[in-house]
């Protein structure tokens, strides 16, 4: 696999990831839900905004959201570094592919970091507007600043809804159960299936080289 192929990949990915978030920043307001499918009523577009990391993981305080903002800047510089130094050791062509799908998706959430508080307005789950584009030359009528924007998140998937989990179970006893319960994205998406799938194939992708066959 080559590093235009990296790119081109990254770029895939990351095409889709902004344009799902920015169709449904624009016309959704905050915790509007559609049912994608009636023949499966787990398959959902939920619109949330997460504050922290991937699967509404927090990180509280805004030197916090700084912090994370600044840490995920350093991990795609990383990231970028990281896969130009396997393509030249030849690594495994799925490995690499991989490596490059949690490259694409942390650069798809850095970008919600970044910017997107300085290009769109606030969504309020209160009076449930639709967050227009702030598209001024200086960019200063967002809802945040600089390092300060939120991550679109919409992809909900409760399989399983309204069981309740029994009195005796440690901290959840009484509470109802869902799986799956978090809201997630494409970029989450990539993150998440390189790495599973690093794990599940890692024997494959790391396997040592076959020995040459000694002369006869």
């Amino acid at each position: 696999m080559k590093l235009k192929h990296v790119f081109f990949l990254t770029f895939l990915v990351l095409l889709a990831d902004q344009a799902l978030k920015i169709y449904i920043k624009t016309n959704y307001y905050m915790g509007q839900e559609t049912i994608l499918f009636q023949s499966l009523p787990w398959f959902r577009l939920h619109f949330i905004e997460n504050e922290g990391m991937a699967y509404g993981w927090k990180l509280g305080g805004d030197w916090g959201k700084i912090a994370l903002t600044v840490f995920r800047l350093i991990a795609v510089g990383f990231g970028l570094y990281y896969i130009i130094g396997i393509i030249k050791k030849k690594y495994h062509t799925g490995y690499i592919f991989c490596a490059t799908m949690v490259f694409a998706g942390a650069i798809g959430n850095l970008i919600d970091s970044l910017f997107y508080g300085m290009i769109f307005e606030s969504s309020d789950a209160y009076i449930q507007n639709l967050a227009n584009g702030i598209w001024s030359a200086n960019f200063t009528n967002g809802y945040a600043g600089f390092l300060h924007g939120k991550v679109v998140d919409m992809l909900y998937f409760p399989i399983i809804q309204g069981a309740v989990f029994p009195s005796w179970v440690p901290l959840w006893g009484g509470e109802s159960f869902e799986f799956f319960r978090p809201v997630f994205n494409l970029a989450d998406m990539a993150i998440s299936s390189g790495v599973f799938a690093i794990i599940i194939f890692q024997n494959k992708f790391f396997a040592p080289p076959t020995p040459p066959e000694p002369p006869l």
